[in-house]
């Protein structure tokens, strides 16, 4: 390990070491310590890290919120529009703030900090073991929600994770858990009020009982100053629906990881990504797909788009494994890039252990297409709008995929609108 990553360790475990005890996380804290302490932060030399470099995250003395911050909920909506009202709950610096929560609160809504009782499903999906920054969550996770859908819920749970202060890291933990045959949205939205430099490493632990369908939507709209590193890890029982949207269009550094075990027959999910990288920004997308038993399916699309000097990462592994017949599994990773500084890595896996199956995978690195352009401009659209129309053309199949309209209508304006002011389009 590096000088960097040793300092950056020890740095985190001396925050570990301020947590304030007591509650249903204590054991979360305790395995994330042990975890964090035996691996430390990643460096390139592991096949998961290869092409993204952490140094730069672990070199900045990171800090706890100080003080529970007074903040405007205006402020707030400004950022995190649209705003769902009903089921809104907002955390500030990974603490809660009540005051700014929907008027009608979530009932569904749990924070974890008052829990009495862990969620079922805390540090059961996440494997601290395997990765470093689920580790480094459970060691100094203050506060989090647990959300429990059990019925058809037709109001989206909205959970706002808000970043305020200057150089200081949050960690969010988040559980969702349905009843079967429960229906349900919930969308986990990371935004900064302003533009101070700051880190969120968020995890999410999410299962899907049978026959129960759920849509989760993970927002990183941060400024262009702020870190993120995200893991999702989920479960889906016998016939249950499970589909998530991970959309990235912030942020200097960002890391996402989705884990999906289909672990009942009939099981499915659909897994839709959209990132956006602007100037000197890294986006890494890392994805897994278990198909651990029969009559499984998967859909991924993933579409990257990349700009000025960004670099995008794409992995997308699907397991199909011995018993998992019938399974149906599709995975797509089309890339645009628009500047000759931009670049993309991109590895889409299968690994079929299985003989009675339908796999598909491929991916794409291209640039507009010059007949679709040439096609406007004949129409006297002026070269730059004719650019942003066709770039929000190739994001759109994500975008529409959205389970709120509302949420697809006002991404496609802050899409279009961090385009344009990066020169992305020109």
């Amino acid at each position: 390990m590096s000088q960097v990553l040793e300092q950056g360790r020890d740095r985190f475990l001396a925050l570990a070491a301020r947590v304030p005890g007591g509650g249903a996380l204590d054991a979360l804290r305790a395995e994330g310590v042990a975890a964090f302490t035996a691996q430390g932060l990643p460096g390139t030399r592991l096949e998961e890290w290869r092409y993204t470099n952490v140094a730069p995250l672990a070199a900045i003395e990171w800090s706890d919120a100080a003080e529970h911050l007074s903040v405007a909920r205006s402020a707030l909506e400004a950022v995190a529009s649209p705003v769902f009202a009903c089921g809104l709950e907002v955390f500030v610096d990974g603490v809660h703030h009540a005051e700014l929560d929907g008027t009608q609160r979530a009932d569904q809504v749990q924070e974890l900090a008052d829990a009495a009782t862990a969620p079922a499903a805390l540090a059961t999906l996440a494997d601290a073991k395997r990765h470093p920054f689920v580790a480094l969550n459970g060691a100094l996770t203050r506060d989090g929600a647990a959300v429990s859908l059990d019925g058809d819920d037709q109001r989206a749970v909205h959970l706002v994770f808000a970043e305020a202060s200057a150089d200081v890291a949050s960690h969010p933990r988040v559980v969702i858990e349905t009843a079967p045959g429960a229906r349900g949205t919930v969308i986990v939205d990371h935004v900064s009020l302003g533009l101070a430099r700051h880190y969120s490493n968020a995890v999410i632990e999410v299962r899907v009982a049978e026959n129960a369908s759920l849509d989760v939507v993970v927002l990183q709209r941060t400024n262009d100053a702020s870190f993120h590193t995200g893991h999702l890890a989920a479960r889906v029982e016998r016939n249950g629906r499970l589909r998530t949207h991970t959309l990235s269009l912030g942020g200097c550094f960002v890391r996402n990881d989705l884990e999906v075990t289909l672990a009942g027959e009939g099981a499915e999910c659909v897994m839709n990504g959209l990132y956006l990288g602007t100037g000197d920004q890294l986006i890494d997308n890392h994805t897994w797909v278990d198909h651990a038993v029969p009559h499984g399916r998967s859909e991924e699309l993933y579409k990257g788009v990349l700009g000025g000097r960004s670099k995008g990462v794409f992995r997308g592994r699907v397991m199909v494994r011995p018993d998992a017949q019938k399974t149906d599994a599709r995975q797509s990773n089309p890339n645009l890039l628009l500047a000759d500084g931009a670049e993309i890595d991109t590895k889409p896996q299968l690994e079929i252990y299985a003989d009675d199956v339908k796999c598909s995978h491929g991916s794409t690195i291209g640039r507009l297409d010059p007949e679709s352009l040439f096609y406007l401009r004949s129409r006297g659209i002026g070269v730059e709008a004719a650019r942003l129309l066709l770039t929000r053309g190739f994001a759109a199949e994500v975008l529409n995929a959205l389970p709120e309209p509302a949420l697809a209508e006002t991404l496609g304006a802050v899409f279009a609108d961090r385009l344009e002011r990066s020169g992305g389009v020109a």
